[in-house]
């Protein structure tokens, strides 16, 4: 009888797991024009976002539950989507705070601001204040707002939005080749599980490309 009821137990078990379907081509997630990646030997996941978005903030926890997971042959790559100025200067933002190393200080902080406190954090004036709020230096922050490395960066990121066909955000995008997204991958949870299964993909396919 224990015997039985093990093997009952087992196949119930083992149920859910066959049932469940990879993500699909078309589905969960799609194909892009391919890019070229900036992660090497690594399989780059490139997520493009807009401290203005509301979708992108909600996506934030998942980023960052996954980055504490994330398989140890990818390589995480935040790109802000340039699609008007009001976004070109939350790029140029961005781009600051990554020359600065205010990136883990100030990235979460001024998503906070800007989705739940309400803040009109939409010109270098007003986000000069609020870095100068959190302890940084206003006159540093500005200077690299402005500086030469940032507008280029800013300029990469609006031509990296056109070639991969960016049409909104949050939008991930996988070894420069696949793209998912909370709208096709099934909700704001499940983006990771279709990247994760997308980085699979992609080492198979590079590991298949070395072999011929």
């Amino acid at each position: 009888m224990k015997k039985l009821i093990g093997i009952v137990v087992a196949v119930f078990l083992a149920f859910p797991l066959a049932g469940q379907a990879e993500p699909l081509e078309g589905v969960e997630y799609t194909r892009v024009l391919p890019q070229p990646v900036s992660t090497g030997a690594k399989i780059e996941v490139r997520e493009f976002f807009w401290y203005g978005c509301p979708h992108c903030y909600t996506l934030e926890p998942y980023v960052e539950k996954w980055l504490r997971t994330m398989p140890k042959n990818a390589q995480f790559v935040r790109e802000p989507a340039v699609f008007s100025e009001p976004w070109a200067v939350h790029a140029r933002t961005y781009y600051a705070f990554e020359i600065l190393g205010l990136t883990g200080k100030l990235h979460r902080a001024l998503f906070d601001a800007i989705q739940v406190d309400k803040r009109k954090l939409y010109d270098a004036e007003s986000i000069a204040d609020f870095v100068a709020e959190k302890g940084a230096d206003r006159a540093a922050f500005l200077n690299a707002y402005n500086s030469f490395g940032v507008a280029g960066s800013v300029n990469r990121a609006r031509m990296d939005g056109r070639a991969y066909g960016i049409d909104g955000v949050p939008t991930v995008i996988v070894d420069g080749k696949y793209m998912t997204s909370a709208n096709i991958a099934g909700g704001h949870d499940k983006v990771f599980e279709v990247v994760d299964f997308l980085i699979k993909k992609a080492a198979a396919e590079r590991g298949a490309k070395k072999r011929h």
